[in-house]
């Protein structure tokens, strides 16, 4: 067995596309599969960009929104989660502070 730590202070701060937020990988990068921690401050935001691969955006602790092509933000809270399809442009942020696991790549799928 082997652990793996994904709080804030394993992670990497990530500020492309205009974002705020500190990322923890879960796995090694992979074009078919990867997850990571995402950890967003109090204002933090996932900057709008478009996907590259199915993203499954998990909300574990917090609330915040998330946004498809339109913009037009749809509130989460824990338990619930966003798919974006490949190619797709979205964005996500919180007022209040937001974790989510986040699982991409091409073998995701949500049910």
């Amino acid at each position: 067995m082997r652990l793996i730590r994904f709080d804030a202070t394993a992670g990497r701060r990530i500020d492309r596309y205009e974002s705020e937020f500190t990322l923890s990988p879960l796995t090694a990068p992979g074009e078919r599969f990867k997850a990571a921690c995402f950890h967003l401050p109090p204002g933090g935001v996932v900057g709008f960009h478009e996907a590259t691969v199915p993203q499954l955006f998990c909300v574990v602790s917090g609330s915040g929104w998330v946004t498809g092509a339109d913009q037009q933000r749809v509130h989460v809270a824990p338990f619930e989660a966003a798919f974006w399809e490949a190619g797709e442009w979205h964005e996500s942020g919180t007022d209040e502070g937001m974790t989510a696991v986040v699982l991409e790549g091409e073998l995701v799928e949500p049910r």
